[in-house]
């Protein structure tokens, strides 16, 4: 099962929600070969709310996961912004991640972000699985949480973006941390548009459909993560078309349009 750790519902968080720039994401990702997503949405991003039950109602439920159309797996997730300056993923059952963003409402501004160690106590009070994103990019102090802090991950993002602009350190530096912490490292792309699908992938010897046994496979090695010879240019073309996109918006244009054609 090629699976994606990390991925985005929308072009940009400020961004209205559309359901065909959503499902033409879907499809797109399909279309490169994963057979899987984390939708992990930034928790602040406008209209949260409505893009997920947008998702569950036009999905088919398998366990833990929404199946669409084309056969995608999606397991439910967001990326939420902390005190000390990162960002962590989260992965869970759908209703839960939506009660947890309402949770979240009174946290969602800068300046109001929860400490880790309140995230965490959040996050453990639902079946969710929590991953470092990107922990060595810039303006994030994710590596310099305490060390009891830092163990409780359960995984490691190995970041498709960051791998594009410098694969041989951050590979060194990812690696090195889930190592030194004794946590397994896994691979997302951070697309928040189609072209970025597949620069990075982690390949699960078996499909799951339950956030549990996808912890388990990953705690147990069973997977490997392939890097797209690529994976440079797919980021590089991917920020190019979502600069170009949001100032067809902000002129006052219909991105979502020019974009799928219609």
């Amino acid at each position: 099962m090629y699976i994606d750790f990390h991925t985005h519902g929308k072009l940009a968080k400020k961004l209205p929600f559309s359901t065909i720039y959503t499902d033409w994401l879907f499809g797109e990702a399909k279309d490169s070969g994963l057979d899987a997503i984390c939708l992990t949405e930034h928790f602040n991003t406008l209209q949260f709310e409505q893009m997920y039950k947008y998702i569950m109602e036009s999905t088919v439920r398998d366990k833990d996961t929404l199946v669409a159309e084309n056969g995608l797996r999606i397991f439910t997730g967001m990326e939420t912004d902390i005190e000390e300056g990162g960002h962590i993923l989260c992965v869970g059952i759908p209703e839960e991640i939506l009660e947890l963003n309402k949770r979240l409402e009174p946290f969602k501004e800068k300046g109001k972000f929860l400490s880790f160690k309140k995230l965490m106590e959040l996050f453990s009070e639902y079946n969710t699985i929590v991953g470092a994103a990107h922990p060595f990019r810039e303006g994030g102090h994710i590596p310099e949480l305490s060390l009891e802090d830092l163990k409780g991950f359960d995984f490691i993002d190995l970041n498709g973006k960051d791998i594009a602009q410098d694969r041989k350190t951050t590979e060194e530096k990812t690696y090195g941390f889930g190592k030194m912490l004794g946590i397994p490292v896994v691979s997302g792309s951070d697309t928040h548009q189609a072209v970025q699908y597949g620069c990075i992938r982690t390949n699960i010897f078996s499909e799951k459909n339950t956030v549990q046994e996808l912890y388990n496979e990953i705690k147990e090695g069973h997977y490997n993560i392939e890097v797209s010879d690529n994976a440079a240019f797919q980021v590089k073309t991917a920020g190019m078309l979502k600069k170009a996109l949001k100032e067809i918006h902000a002129a006052g244009g219909d991105y979502v349009s020019v974009l799928v054609g219609e």
